[in-house]
């Protein structure tokens, strides 16, 4: 891709597994891909538990809050990755859409919630490795 790559996460809630996924794509390719979240059905809040595993990893998601998906988001996309909110997501031609199958974090104790970031943080990895082929990310 020539121009700055985008991707958007989207699940339900956009309050556990999208939140965490943006962030960590934030943290590994900085300002050289666009990131986004949003959920079909948008939380008042982030999971908390979900906060506190990412300040584990010194990523603070404190004043992060859910966004309603909208068309222009996934239109305007080159990348858009679903966690569990099958069909509800618009389609438009050119944009990559892949399904990335993730436990919801809700109500989970935070030992269950780190494994879900840390899953997603591996799929996270790979998407820059493909998105950005010469980056290295930490």
């Amino acid at each position: 891709m020539a121009h700055k790559p985008s991707v958007l996460f989207v699940c339900v809630h956009n309050a556990g597994r999208s939140q965490m996924a943006a962030a960590l794509l934030g943290r590994m390719a900085g300002d050289r891909i666009e990131v986004r979240s949003a959920g079909t059905e948008p939380a008042e809040e982030v999971n908390p538990v979900a906060i506190a595993a990412m300040a584990e990893l010194g990523i603070d998601m404190a004043a992060a809050t859910p966004k309603i998906l909208a068309a222009d988001a996934v239109r305007t996309s080159d990348v858009v990755i679903t966690m569990g909110c099958g069909d509800a997501c618009p389609y438009f031609p050119g944009v990559s859409y892949r399904d990335w199958k993730l436990p919801d974090p809700a109500g989970q104790p935070l030992a269950t919630v780190r494994a879900i970031r840390d899953d997603i943080a591996n799929r996270v990895r790979a998407l820059v490795a493909e998105l950005l082929p010469t980056a290295t990310t930490t």
